[in-house]
């Protein structure tokens, strides 16, 4: 883009920031909200990624520059009044939020207050290199509850399977039926056998990052297939503990809950 002219029609406010929300490009879910200044807006419209403004670090923050997890931009718009920003983005790895969940608004108020709905898909430990800025990244999630992927899975499943079909994707495959889940179990099998083989061909970070995304996507697919038939991703768990000659530990795990 190399007319910048529509730059001055952004207003920015006294300190040069404007608010911008990423949203998944798909599903349009909220994943997170960051800063623009006038040169990252204008290096996001260039590049196709996310580049923010880090206002504690005053200085430009490109998204997934020490996680890996970039955001490539599909589409950018400005509201009304000129002073907000919406990013239509692909979230690579799945991660947007520092504490390694999909979105940083895993928290829903309750009648018990904040509660994690979320599941921490990958410990922040391994998402980040590191220094001093990672440090206190990882010192304000180790107060925040882990959640057990799994469990939430199987609770998420089960929720969904009652929803309204246009509350979201996965009770719109509920809805549609078993042939429907296993097409989506079969193309994700697919793309992750693809993925595979580009990753053995060159391990660069982005064939990495894909190769991760798509076994996540073939596993959430097989976990909505096992919702489909009422079953709890756990009995997953046990006939491989099982397999393994662990069942004892697992039967005494289950025994806590």
């Amino acid at each position: 883009m190399n007319n910048m002219q529509w730059l001055d029609e952004v207003k920015f406010n006294e300190q040069g920031l404007i608010p911008a929300i990423a949203q998944h490009h798909q599903t349009g879910r909220i994943l997170m909200v960051a800063w623009m200044n006038r040169e990252s807006l204008a290096l996001t419209a260039q590049k196709n990624q996310a580049v923010y403004f880090s206002r504690s670090r005053q200085k430009l923050w490109h998204k997934g520059e020490e996680s890996g997890h970039f955001q490539t931009v599909h589409e950018i718009r400005l509201d009304c009044d000129a002073d907000v920003i919406t990013l239509q983005v692909e979230q690579h790895g799945g991660i947007a939020c520092h504490t390694g969940r999909e979105s940083c608004f895993y928290r829903k108020l309750t009648p018990n207050g904040w509660e994690i709905v979320d599941a921490q898909l990958k410990d922040p430990n391994q998402i980040y290199s590191s220094n001093a800025h990672t440090q206190v990244m990882q010192n304000s999630t180790a107060q925040a509850e882990s959640v057990e992927v799994l469990d939430y899975l199987g609770k998420m499943m089960a929720e969904r399977k009652q929803a309204n079909p246009d509350s979201s994707y996965v009770a719109k495959l509920f809805d549609k039926g078993l042939n429907k889940i296993l097409e989506k179990v079969g193309e994700e099998s697919i793309e992750t056998i693809l993925a595979a083989k580009e990753y053995a061909q060159d391990a660069s970070a982005d064939h990495k990052n894909d190769f991760i995304y798509e076994v996540a996507d073939l596993w959430f697919h097989t976990i909505v297939m096992l919702g489909y038939f009422d079953f709890d991703p756990q009995i997953i768990l046990n006939e491989l503990a099982r397999r393994q000659g662990l069942s004892g530990l697992v039967e005494k795990a289950n025994r806590t809950h």
